[in-house]
């Protein structure tokens, strides 16, 4: 039997914002709300973690009510045929919820809090949870599992792991101008096929395949390219 080929996606807002979550740059996104190092920048944690709470509390709340999109169910179809790996900058739990097998968040998880002593050590929260800063879960002082800007990316070496061992790369619904994820690109392997699923898609090196539509219609797309290549 002829083992699978391995499909690796990185994911960024775009595939989450057509459920309705809100994405920080759209014109009347999260950075119109709240000015974006005040809520995800260690300096804004450092200076008033009581705000930081109440927004991924409200972002954990926003979950309750969205639903996974057929972007995130095309992904999970595509198992039958391919080794499917997710790499998400989202911080939800969609791909889980569309029933993805394998999924690395870069960014943290919304449904997650970590304790403030041991970085190593997190919690399981509900869209339902609402946390303080006085907020202890077995003892221990949390804050929301999240990387904040200003703060290292641990799963970007695994990521990067990751994407050198694709037989197929696909980048869908990210501008590509948050780093370190829009270098993952960088650690392909020469001669495989890299496809970039974006409405507005940015400059990216010939010979990538570009997509120029919604994470949708755009998975729908590839979809059909993979299972007829």
């Amino acid at each position: 039997m002829t083992a699978k080929k391995k499909l690796v996606i990185s994911s960024g807002a775009g595939i989450s914002a057509e459920s309705g979550i809100s994405t920080f740059r759209d014109a009347d996104g999260l950075w119109e709300q709240y000015p974006v190092m005040d809520v995800a920048s260690a300096d804004g944690f450092a200076r008033n973690p009581a705000l930081i709470h109440k927004f991924y509390n409200e972002r954990r709340a926003a979950l309750a009510d969205v639903r996974p999109n057929r972007a995130h169910i095309i992904l999970k179809e595509l198992e039958k045929d391919y080794d499917v790996y997710v790499i998400t900058q989202n911080v939800d739990d969609l791909h889980e919820r569309a029933g993805s097998s394998h999924v690395l968040h870069l960014h943290g998880e919304l449904l997650k809090m970590r304790a403030l002593d041991d970085p190593s050590l997190t919690f399981k929260v509900t869209p339902q949870t609402v946390t303080t800063p006085q907020t202890r879960i077995d003892g221990h002082l949390v804050r929301p599992h999240i990387v904040f800007f200003q703060e290292a990316v641990p799963m970007f070496e695994p990521a990067t792991e990751l994407v050198h061992q694709a037989d197929v790369f696909v980048i869908v619904g990210t501008s590509l101008v948050v780093y370190p994820a829009a270098a993952l690109m960088n650690y392909v392997r020469p001669g495989v096929p890299v496809y970039y699923i974006d409405p507005k898609p940015s400059r990216v090196p010939a010979g990538v395949h570009v997509i120029a539509k919604k994470a949708t219609e755009g998975m729908a797309e590839l979809a059909d390219i993979l299972t007829k290549s």
